[in-house]
C-alpha cells in the first residue's frame, strides 16, 4: 500500500502543505481519487502533517481504508472523510483527542469502533448513508456532542447511553430511515434536545416522557406505523406541539400507570376531583405569575417576507459551496441605539456571542450592518484573495490577501507580547481560510463587499447611534443549524438590551466610544418591542433556500419572551 511507500511520487497537495505549514487540507475529486487508484491508497506523507486542524477526503470512490496512522494528525479539529467507499475506521481513531467534527457520512461502513466513544472534544458525528448496524455503547462519554446524524443506515436500535443526562448539549438527532423499533422513555434525560428525527423507521408507540422534553421544538416520526392512529395522522402532519401536547395529557393518563383497565375505571372518578383541584391552584398561580411577569415582558414581533414588498432577498452563488456554505440574514426593527451607552453594550454583547456559542467565530460569525446604508439586492458570493476588496472596520480599502497578513501579523505580534505558546483566538478564525482559493463574501447592488466572514465587515455599513433599522448576517462553514442558533441567540440579546435601553433611559451621550450625535430627533421610543423581517436566501435560479425566521426559529424558553408572528 502506499502507506509504506512515504518517499516515492509524493502528491503535490501533500508537498505543498508541508513546505507552507498549512493547518487545512482538501482532497477531492476526480483527480485525487485517480492518484488513490494509481498508489493503492493515501500517500503515506499524509500522516505526517501534524500541524493540520482541518482535513478533508471526499469524493473518492477508489478510498476503501484510512490507516491506523492518522493517530499522528493529533491536532486535528475536524475530520472530514464523506462520499468515498470507506469500509472500516481504524481503532486509532480513538487517539485524535482534539477532534470536534467528524463527518463519515455516504461511505460502506457496517460498523464503528468503540474507540469513537473517547473522542471527548466531539461536538459533530454524521455517520449517514453507510449500512451500520448498530453504534457503539459509550457515546455518553463524548460530553460535548451537539448534534448526531445517523440517518439511512440499518439501526434496530439506538444506544440506551445516548439518553444519558451527560449528554448536557446534545441538541440535534437525525436517525431517519432506520429500522428503529423503539424510542427510548429516557429521551427527556436530554436538555438541550431540540430536534429529533426518526423518520421512516419501524416505532409502534411514541413514550409519553418524550413531552418532558424541555426544548423540543422540531421532531418527524413520518413513516412509523404508530398504533395510535390519532396519533400517527398529528405525526404525518408534522404538527410537533400538537404530537407533544397530545403525549403530555393522553400520553400520561393512558400510559404512565400501565394499569389493568379495572384498575383504571376504579381510580379515575377518585382522582378526578383532586386533579380539579389541584388544576385550578395551578390556574390561580399561573395568573398571578403571568401578572407579575408582564412587567418584563420582551416582545419580538415577525414580520413575513410577503407582507413587506421591499423586502431583502440575498442570492447565493454556486461557488459558496465549497467555500463557506451556509448563511441566514434577517432585518431588525425597533432597536435603540441612541439610548445612552446602548450602542456600546450592544456591541460587547456582539462579541461575547462570537466568544461564546460561536467558539470564537470558529462555528459561525456575525455581522451587522445598518440596511440604510445597504444597497440591495444582495449576493453571497465568492472571490479570489487578490480581487476581494473591502473597506475593513476602522481601516482603508485593502485587498483580502494584504488584510489577513496584516492581521496574522497583528496575531503573532500580540501572542509573542503576551509570551503565549498557543494560538489566540484571532489565530485560529484565520486559519479557516487556510488553503482557500476563494473567499466568501457579501456584495451589494453597487458591487461592493460589505461582509467578508469570518474576518469582517465593511466600514461602509457600519452600524451606529442613528441608526435605525438593523441588517443580521450570520455565516458558517459548519451547518445551517449553527447559524439559526446564532441568530436566535442574537435577537434574544437584542430584546432583552432593547428594554433595558427603554427603562432606565441613559442619558443621551454618555457613551464617549460609542459615535456622536450631531443630527436627527431626539430618541424617544413607544416601547422596546422589536420587530424582525424575514429575509429570504435563495440560489442563482431563484430557488428558495431558507427564509428566517422561520415557524421553528426564535422558540425560545425564555419565561418573559412573546414571539408574535
Amino acid at each position: 500500500m502506499a502507506e509504506e511507500n512515504s518517499s516515492l511520487n509524493i502528491w503535490p497537495e501533500i508537498e505543498k502543505a508541508e513546505k507552507e505549514n498549512r493547518r487545512e487540507l482538501v482532497l477531492q475529486g476526480s483527480a485525487v481519487d485517480k492518484k488513490i487508484q494509481d498508489s493503492g491508497g493515501l500517500h503515506a506523507r499524509l500522516y505526517s502533517l501534524s500541524l493540520l486542524n482541518y482535513l478533508e477526503i471526499s469524493q473518492c470512490p477508489s478510498l476503501h481504508e484510512i490507516h491506523e496512522n492518522i493517530r499522528h494528525l493529533s491536532h486535528l479539529q475536524s475530520l472530514i472523510l464523506c462520499r468515498n467507499k470507506l469500509t472500516s475506521v481504524p481503532k486509532s481513531i480513538g487517539d485524535l483527542k482534539t477532534i470536534k467534527v467528524l463527518d463519515l457520512s455516504v461511505n460502506q461502513l457496517q460498523a464503528l469502533p468503540e474507540e469513537i466513544c473517547a473522542l471527548s472534544e466531539l461536538n459533530t458525528l454524521n455517520v449517514s448513508c453507510n449500512s451500520i448496524t448498530a453504534l457503539p455503547d459509550g457515546l455518553s462519554k463524548c460530553v460535548k456532542l451537539a448534534s448526531i446524524n445517523v440517518s439511512k443506515n440499518a439501526l434496530s436500535r439506538l444506544p440506551e447511553d445516548l439518553w444519558c443526562a451527560k449528554l448536557e448539549l446534545l441538541s440535534s438527532i437525525i436517525a431517519s430511515e432506520n429500522a428503529i423499533e423503539e424510542l427510548s422513555s429516557q429521551v427527556h434525560n436530554l436538555p438541550a434536545l431540540k430536534v429529533l428525527d426518526l423518520s421512516s423507521n419501524k416505532l409502534q408507540e411514541l413514550p409519553y416522557e418524550l413531552a418532558d422534553c424541555p426544548k423540543l421544538k422540531e421532531t418527524n416520526f413520518k413513516g412509523n406505523k404508530l398504533k395510535d392512529k390519532r396519533l400517527e395522522k398529528m405525526v404525518n402532519g408534522c404538527q410537533t406541539k400538537s404530537v407533544l401536547e397530545y403525549l403530555r395529557a393522553g400520553g400520561r393518563g393512558k400510559g404512565k400507570g400501565k394499569q389493568q383497565d379495572g384498575e383504571v375505571g376504579e381510580k379515575v372518578d377518585s382522582g378526578r376531583n383532586i386533579s380539579k383541584k389541584k388544576s385550578a391552584a395551578k390556574q390561580k398561580g399561573k395568573k398571578e405569575a403571568e401578572e407579575v411577569d408582564e412587567l418584563n415582558r420582551m416582545i419580538v414581533r415577525v414580520l413575513h417576507a410577503s407582507e413587506a414588498p421591499t423586502a431583502v432577498t440575498v442570492k447565493v452563488s454556486a461557488g459558496i459551496k465549497d467555500v463557506r456554505p451556509y448563511i441566514v440574514c434577517c432585518i431588525v426593527k425597533g432597536m435603540n441605539l441612541r439610548q445612552g451607552s446602548a450602542l456600546k453594550r450592544f456591541l460587547v454583547a456582539q462579541t461575547k456571542l462570537h466568544d461564546d456559542i460561536c467558539a470564537k467565530r470558529t462555528t459561525a460569525t456575525i455581522a451587522t450592518h445598518d440596511l440604510a446604508l445597504l444597497k440591495a439586492p444582495l449576493t453571497y458570493d465568492v472571490r479570489s484573495p487578490d480581487t476581494l476588496k473591502i473597506v475593513p472596520l476602522g481601516r482603508k480599502e485593502i485587498k483580502a490577501a494584504e488584510l489577513l497578513k496584516q492581521l496574522q501579523q497583528e496575531a503573532d505580534e500580540q501572542r509573542k507580547q503576551k509570551k503565549r505558546q498557543n494560538v489566540s483566538g484571532l489565530h485560529k478564525y484565520l486559519q479557516l481560510l487556510d488553503g482557500k482559493d476563494l473567499y466568501p463574501c457579501l456584495v451589494d447592488a453597487e458591487d461592493h463587499v460589505v461582509s467578508f466572514p469570518p474576518i469582517t465587515n465593511s466600514e461602509r455599513t457600519k452600524i451606529r447611534k442613528t441608526t435605525q433599522e438593523l441588517f443580521l448576517e450570520v455565516t458558517s462553514s459548519t451547518s445551517l443549524q449553527i447559524c439559526k442558533d446564532v441568530m436566535d441567540a442574537l435577537i434574544i440579546k437584542m430584546a432583552e438590551l432593547n428594554k433595558l435601553a427603554f427603562e432606565f433611559k441613559d442619558d443621551v451621550g454618555s457613551d464617549e466610544e460609542a459615535d456622536v450625535i450631531s443630527d436627527g430627533p431626539a430618541a424617544n421610543p413607544a416601547s422596546s418591542e422589536l420587530t424582525v423581517l424575514q429575509v429570504k436566501v435563495v440560489d442563482e435560479e431563484g430557488n428558495l433556500k431558507v427564509v428566517y425566521p422561520s415557524k421553528t426559529d426564535l422558540m425560545s424558553d425564555v419565561s418573559n419572551l412573546s414571539v408574535i408572528r
